[in-house]
């Protein structure tokens, strides 16, 4: 295709795919498009050990990997463990919640460390630097502008940096930093989201790059799991699309199998935008869990990464519970999703997926021809 997204990354179809799972990302790279490993909540050596099997499988096609590195969280500039305790009235709402759905609240267990550290500018170094040891073709970031580090190893290395937007001000502000592809995800977007649509938001910020004389691909994002969605965003300006949720019901995808039947039965309204996973704005799969964090005398989420260190090991606990058949868990269990779950109706194989983008992708283009006259 002739899209500067497939020239700058040396792709056949300019499709992206967000996974925290090293099969998924080397299915969706065989397949023509492009696998970005999810690398946010791992420690160095366990990155490298991720890295190492993909370049071992991937046959030398190209795959990226994504961080987080917020420019504000709770602890940001402070000493390594000077992050506050987490209130009691937070840890018992958890309890109480596990409780009432049978769930055992004791030795839940800390949240690794790694998930505050990587948030720093020093815990982003040493994931930068493990990251860059291998041919990774793209670097991204989410939640902010990109650490100095990371745009400068880009430029070093020749590899291009992303960066996630959710406004029009965000996106160029990441332009004037130097990104070199803007990721525009609206608010139907699966975990991370701001609140503007993906319809609107696409052309918003294609217009206002093209208005500082800027020349930014677009990568569309947000409730995308269709290649004629994927068409659409780019007739809007997009240069191809940023997937995520598609790829959680692949076979290759390593997604609890309760959650896994959730989402292929769910519609889409059956997600929910809140902060009480991990203390920024996040959509997810709606459940007990996360309607108790919206009730009524619910505590407030605290700020990100400590909401993370109250949810993340009692869902863990769900997950684990609930394959096992656990009632009350298999109820609780939830995990991020946007929006066009509600086209996520059946499973396949990630490459499978790939080709229907395609064929579907040129299907669209081939009706939207079909109204041009003679």
């Amino acid at each position: 295709m002739q899209s500067p997204i497939c020239a700058m990354l040396d792709i056949e179809f300019p499709l992206l795919a967000f996974s925290h799972c090293r099969d998924v990302v080397v299915a969706v790279s065989k397949a023509g498009g492009m696998g970005v490993f999810g690398a946010a909540s791992l420690p160095p050596e366990r990155l490298e050990e991720e890295l190492a099997w993909i370049d071992d499988h991937i046959g030398g096609r190209p795959y990226g990997v994504d961080l987080i590195v917020p420019n504000s969280f709770a602890g940001k500039g402070e000493e390594k463990g000077a992050l506050p305790p987490i209130p009691d009235a937070h840890n018992a709402f958890v309890a109480d919640l596990l409780e009432k759905h049978g769930v055992e609240g004791d030795s839940l267990g800390g949240v690794s460390s790694s998930l505050g550290d990587n948030m720093s500018d020093a815990g982003a170094a040493a994931l930068l630097e493990v990251a860059f040891r291998h041919p990774i073709k793209l670097i991204a970031n989410a939640l902010g502008v990109p650490p100095p580090l990371m745009l400068e190893l880009g430029k070093r290395h020749n590899v291009p940096v992303a960066a996630l937007v959710g406004t029009r001000d965000h996106a160029l502000m990441q332009v004037r930093a130097g990104v070199d592809i803007l990721v525009v995800a609206g608010g139907e977007a699966g975990g991370h989201c701001g609140e503007v649509a993906t319809m609107v938001l696409v052309p918003e910020v294609a217009a206002a790059v093209a208005a500082v004389g800027a020349d930014t691909p677009i990568l569309a994002a947000g409730g995308i799991v269709t290649g004629r969605q994927m068409a659409a965003a780019m007739a809007m300006g997009a240069h191809g699309a940023w997937t995520g949720s598609v790829w959680l019901t692949t076979a290759e995808a390593e997604t609890n199998p309760v959650v896994k039947d959730k989402m292929l039965a769910a519609s889409s309204r059956d997600t929910v935008r809140s902060k009480s996973r991990t203390g920024k704005p996040s959509r997810q799969l709606r459940s007990p869990w996360t309607d108790a964090w919206e009730a009524d005398g619910a505590p407030k989420p605290l700020p990100m990464p400590l909401q993370s260190l109250v949810s993340e090991p009692a869902l863990r606990k769900v997950d684990k519970l609930s394959e096992g058949g656990h009632e009350g868990a298999k109820a609780l269990a939830t995990y991020w999703v946007g929006q066009g779950v509600g086209l996520m109706n059946e499973a396949m194989g990630a490459g499978q997926v790939v080709q229907e983008f395609k064929a579907d992708w040129i299907a669209a283009c081939e009706r939207l021809n079909g109204f041009i006259g003679d």
